[in-house]
């Protein structure tokens, strides 16, 4: 059951509230179970938060690793792990989101466009306890849907703005 994402936000600004509202009590009553650092990003005050630099809504895709490494005798035990680049929606600094080991995933795009603008998004839970993030890409429409099962989320702000802002910066 999704709380948050475009077609739970279809409705007016109080249905919205309401989503919201319901996003929430979820997330507290699976306080317990949710991985530590993807819960204390979804309950952050700032992640929903557009006037916040570091938001990523209307981020923009600058990369997304996939990698796969191998333990064993012969390599044979695989994890898979993940690692997300935006550019934040201000222009001034980067949110790279990584999951330390990715259970399943779907990465559905419309590449002719590219991927736009990164619209919403939210975490919930699979019946085995790992978290479920689900992003909504979008431009003058839908651009593509993602789904990323994963143990976290580790969220990592990467303030550009500064060297922006030096003196003699190139």
């Amino acid at each position: 059951m999704a709380y948050i994402l475009s077609e739970q936000r279809a409705a007016g600004h109080d249905d919205v509230v309401a989503c919201f509202e319901s996003y929430r009590d979820y997330l507290e009553r699976m306080r317990s179970k949710f991985p530590p650092r993807a819960y204390e990003l979804a309950t952050s005050t700032w992640y929903y938060d557009p006037r916040d630099h570091r938001c990523p809504h209307d981020g923009w895709l600058e990369e997304v690793i996939v990698s796969e490494t191998g333990s064993g005798e012969r390599a044979e035990v695989r994890a898979v792990s993940m690692r997300v680049r935006l550019l934040g929606a201000y222009h001034d600094g980067h949110i790279e989101l990584s999951y330390p080991r990715v259970f399943a995933y779907q990465l559905g795009a419309h590449p002719q466009r590219g991927h736009q603008g990164w619209r919403y998004d939210e975490f919930r839970l699979t019946e085995d306890g790992h978290v479920l993030h689900e992003v909504e890409w979008w431009g003058p429409a839908e651009a593509g849907r993602w789904l990323i099962e994963a143990s976290d989320v580790h969220f990592e702000w990467v303030d550009d703005g500064a060297a922006r802002r030096s003196p003699g910066a190139a």
